[in-house]
């Protein structure tokens, strides 16, 4: 059997990790300033995380929802307390998309209406309604295409709210910062405004955090620069450092009842212990100002290398634009710069979504051979 042929490869095959290096099969160590797509939050391997994961399978790894599991009420409380909101409830699935669907359907329960306002550039996963409101038609099949979706330009609220007085939107659904799409984001005036209107109109702003979340912002969530209060809030990717984890996080206006949600994988007792792992981390190593310290670093180094045209994001979810297209870029620095970044629909950005971990020292590293690079490519 062969496997389905949808990824294009790099010829690297990891076989180890620690913090921010990789180390493939002959003995090369690459810089990971890319995480996985941002999944790896508190460093690859991390001691505290692996031992805390360990320990949980000598003892149980999975049983259904149907029984008492005290790590997801812990898990729960320390979410609560860490990102500053515990008034929520936690719903835990297995990925991204699995977070987004189930906010989706969420707030059609809730409100008994259907088209969702989502925004140009999105992504939002690959499952039935969460492709559905990712702005990419390459990937959205026909049986996906029977919502009903608007998407609208960022940052026109005036737009927003003439969609919404026509009273059969369900649903806002917006990135804290987008990341597939290019690391584009609301302003803080779109986002209150965002806020007003969904409160005005009966609809439910979701606030996919599933990139932009757990610190990697320089904010717990990215919302939290705009001082909002989402109704629900998606969370995923560096949730587990790397084990399939996601969730949503639920106002109180929203009533649960028996059957309402429901997941096979999610919440198990080896998700709880690796999000709990992760939860530990960020706090007792403060990496969230960890990132805010490298935020500002990387700000200044970068204005080393005038190529670029505009530095986007925010803390350790940036992009650096060119005037050109980035893919030989991109290659040059993972083949013979030993670096591994990311890439976006923007095909003239870059993208940088290192571990919560990372150190000054590795982006001067990065700086140099970025400078290399675009010499080389020049020459």
């Amino acid at each position: 059997m062969n496997l389905f042929d949808v990824y294009p490869l790099y010829n690297i095959t990891p076989v180890k990790a620690l913090d921010c290096t990789i180390t493939d099969e002959n003995g090369v160590e690459y810089l990971d300033l890319y995480s996985g797509h941002g999944v790896i939050s508190i460093g690859h391997t991390q001691p505290d995380y692996v031992a805390k994961l360990k320990n949980q399978l000598d003892n149980i790894g999975f049983y259904s929802n149907a029984i008492q599991n005290p790590l997801q009420v812990e898990f729960a409380e320390k979410l609560g307390k860490l990102s500053g909101c515990e008034e929520y409830s936690l719903f835990l699935c297995s990925s991204g998309a699995e977070a987004n669907e189930n906010a989706l359907k969420l707030a059609s329960f809730h409100n008994g209406k259907s088209r969702v306002i989502s925004f140009e550039n999105s992504f939002h996963g690959r499952t039935s309604a969460a492709v559905a409101v990712t702005d990419n038609k390459k990937i959205v099949a026909p049986i996906n295409a029977q919502q009903v979706v608007t998407f609208l330009p960022l940052n026109n609220i005036d737009l927003v709210e003439s969609e919404l007085k026509k009273g059969d939107v369900c649903t806002v659904i917006i990135e804290g910062i987008q990341g597939v799409g290019g690391l584009d984001e609301g302003t803080t005036e779109f986002f209150q405004g965002l806020e007003k209107l969904c409160n005005q109109y009966d609809v439910v702003l979701i606030l996919d955090e599933v990139q932009s979340g757990y610190g990697r912002s320089g904010k717990f969530f990215a919302f939290q620069q705009h001082n909002i209060k989402p109704d629900i809030i998606c969370l995923a990717k560096g949730m587990g450092n790397g084990f399939p984890i996601g969730g949503i996080l639920i106002a109180p206006k929203f009533t649960a009842s028996h059957g309402l949600l429901g997941t096979t994988f999610g919440g198990s007792h080896l998700a709880c212990a690796a999000g709990i792992a992760v939860l530990d981390v960020i706090e007792n190593q403060k990496l969230i100002d960890n990132v805010n310290d490298v935020y500002a670093y990387f700000l200044e180094a970068i204005k080393q290398v005038p190529e670029i045209v505009k530095v986007k994001g925010k803390g350790l979810m940036l992009g650096v634009e060119f005037d050109f297209e980035v893919g030989p870029l991109r290659k040059k620095l993972i083949v013979e710069k030993l670096i591994f970044t990311g890439s976006a629909n923007n095909k003239n950005l870059l993208r940088i979504l290192p571990p919560l971990t990372i150190k000054k020292e590795a982006i001067d590293t990065f700086i140099v051979a970025l400078k290399e690079s675009l010499a080389e490519l020049k020459a």
